[in-house]
């Protein structure tokens, strides 16, 4: 609860969580949010999407305007390990639980070295109250200069996205740009098609990575050694490798098939990562030089550059799918999984008949989730087996890329 409003930002506060009218200030509040009615004023902030629409609320985090593309997610928590994807880099996130914040935020959670999304978007920016907690979200938020909007309707901004689909945006958080400009602003920007974003976010130089397990945790022995390109990766992607056994070493986007082959790796992994797949043709070339020379196994984006090097093709889903709750299923046995996605382009299947298997599909749209390629050791899926945030249905799928490597 902010300080300096007294009763009214209490009872204002409590008839919000009851549901009941209030005659107060047209922005969204509670009795646990760390702002008071004057600072929401004061802090004005607007969200403009190239539609034209205007969305209105207050900041909660750097005082910077930035350009991106708005996307909902479906999680009701993991903020930060969202926030801290490198697949999020060039995107808005709007999160569609309406309290966000309540646990903090603390070095364990992180799945990169930064936060890379660039915006973030809530109906409620709470206080956090948990003991893993060392520093608050918008804290955080304005330490990795991340804009960030709070007290605006985000089931509506859903359920637009839903219906007109992914749109372009531009957030407003300094003050300093009015709505019908900032709506230009969104219009011109180049948006995130035809966009390479994996080789701004990926790594320098190669690194070896270090895990030795949380709480006790005893991993088996590092008997195989994988090269991982860094597309975006995920920290717990890596730790999932090393839990089936994996030393891991991870190298910049652009490494040459002829680098890597030269580590003698026992396989390599494509990673996940930000952007347009057909954007990162070095990606795709460099994995056609791969495959028939050592077991792949890709996630997410690594999924989609496999299909562009076996011929196929990738296109835009509407509105992508971003969240802890995606259904799958195994198209041998017809078992059904939960997973965690966070992709806007999807792979097509009819581009990747008779050299891959689709192994696995989407149950909300039909699109393909996963495939095997029929002469090669190469598969791959479109979901996110090492979640964070996100359920382990398909932790399993780390556990198969050791056993394809293993195979005679």
């Amino acid at each position: 609860m902010g300080t300096g409003t007294g009763a009214d930002a209490r009872v204002g506060g409590l008839l919000n969580i009851l549901h009941l009218p209030f005659n107060g200030p047209p922005v969204a509040f509670s009795i646990f949010h760390p702002m008071d009615f004057k600072e929401q004023r004061e802090r004005k902030a607007f969200l403009a999407l190239a539609s034209g629409d205007v969305f209105y609320g207050y900041s909660v985090g750097a005082p910077v305007d930035s350009c991106g593309e708005v996307v909902f997610n479906t999680g009701m928590c993991g903020y930060q390990e969202i926030l801290s994807d490198p697949s999020y880099a060039g995107q808005f996130i709007v999160m569609t639980a309406p309290e966000i914040g309540n646990y903090g935020t603390n070095p364990d959670d992180m799945e990169s070295r930064k936060f890379f999304a660039a915006g973030f978007i809530t109906r409620e920016m709470n206080m956090p109250s948990n003991w893993r907690s060392k520093e608050s979200l918008q804290d955080a938020l304005v330490r990795y200069n991340i804009p960030a909007i709070a007290g605006i309707d985000t089931r509506a901004l859903t359920l637009f996205l839903r219906e007109h689909g992914i749109q372009k945006a531009f957030l407003c958080t300094s003050g300093k740009i009015d709505a019908d400009t900032a709506v230009e602003k969104a219009k011109s920007w180049h948006g995130m098609d035809n966009q390479d974003y994996a080789s701004i976010v990926s790594c320098e130089k190669p690194y070896e990575f270090a895990f030795e397990g949380f709480d006790g945790e005893k991993l088996p022995p590092a008997d195989l050694h994988v090269v991982a390109y860094d597309f975006g990766i995920k920290s717990n992607i890596l730790r999932g490798l090393c839990r089936s056994g994996m030393r891991v070493t991870v190298v910049p986007s652009k490494t040459s098939a002829e680098e890597v082959l030269a580590m003698k790796p026992d396989g390599v992994f494509l990673s996940n990562g930000p952007g347009d797949p057909s954007a990162v043709g070095y990606a795709i070339e460099n994995t056609k030089k791969l495959i028939g020379k050592i077991p792949i196994m890709g996630i997410c984006l690594g999924h989609q550059i496999i299909a562009h090097a076996i011929g196929g093709k990738t296109q835009k889903l509407k509105f992508g799918h971003h969240g802890c709750n995606q259904p799958i299923m195994n198209n041998a046995t017809r078992a059904v999984g939960i997973t965690s996605q966070n992709h806007n382009y999807t792979v097509v299947q009819q581009g990747i008949e008779g050299k891959a298997e689709v192994t696995y599909l989407n149950l909300n749209d039909g699109s393909v989730e996963g495939m095997r390629l029929k002469n090669e050791k190469v598969f791959s899926v479109q979901f996110h087996p090492e979640a964070a945030p996100g359920p382990h249905d398909a932790a399993h799928m780390f556990g198969e890329f050791r056993e394809m490597i293993l195979a005679k």
